[in-house]
């Protein structure tokens, strides 16, 4: 989303945005992969939602593993229940693929995720802007005459609900890292 569509304050729902209409049966899923850390791996993966016109809406992915070479790739995507057990079952046939897991259904996760977020505002703005940064726990990470960068960490949910309040007092960019998804508990995955 460009800085224009921001300022007016734009009426599309983010990705994440589980109250935006969605076609019945349709359901989010955080999918966690474990695959080989080697040139190519990740596009693979893209290619396999790309060629089948799976919709990706977030994506992160990481070293996890030093020693063993090994990449987990969290993805964030949506659609039937069929669709998504064929997405895994895809997924799973890959090559360089280790492990796939469903981290919505197949036990309780922690998730979350980084945004940073810009605001220019001067006045009874620029105080409502600190006011409700404290109230969301967001750190000011860059401050100047007449702007912030917050930083914030939580769900989607909670980021996409600082960024809505931020858009009257001056939202001008967005940066958002995409999800990062990991079970509760002391079992491993």
């Amino acid at each position: 989303m460009n800085a224009l569509n921001i300022e007016k304050g734009s009426s599309s729902h983010s990705a994440y945005d589980l109250r935006a209409s969605r076609e019945e049966g349709v359901e989010r899923r955080t999918l966690a992969v474990l695959v080989d850390n080697e040139p190519g791996v990740l596009a693979r993966v893209i290619g396999l939602f790309s060629g089948r016109g799976y919709n990706i809406e977030s994506l992160t992915v990481a070293e996890t593993d030093h020693t063993g070479h090994l990449s987990r790739i969290t993805i964030v995507t949506s659609g039937t229940p069929m669709v998504l057990e064929q997405i895994k079952a895809q997924l799973g046939r890959l090559v360089p693929v280790h492990d796939v897991h469903d981290l919505t259904i197949e036990c309780p996760a922690v998730e979350r995720e980084l945004a940073l977020v810009k605001v220019v505002s001067t006045g009874d703005k620029r105080v409502e802007a600190l006011r409700l940064k404290d109230a969301f726990r967001a750190k000011v990470v860059d401050s100047t005459l007449e702007s912030f960068v917050f930083e914030i960490t939580g769900s989607p949910q909670k980021i996409d609900a600082f960024v809505d309040l931020m858009r009257p007092l001056g939202l001008m960019d967005v940066a958002r890292t995409g999800v990062a998804a990991i079970t509760r508990g002391p079992e491993p995955l």
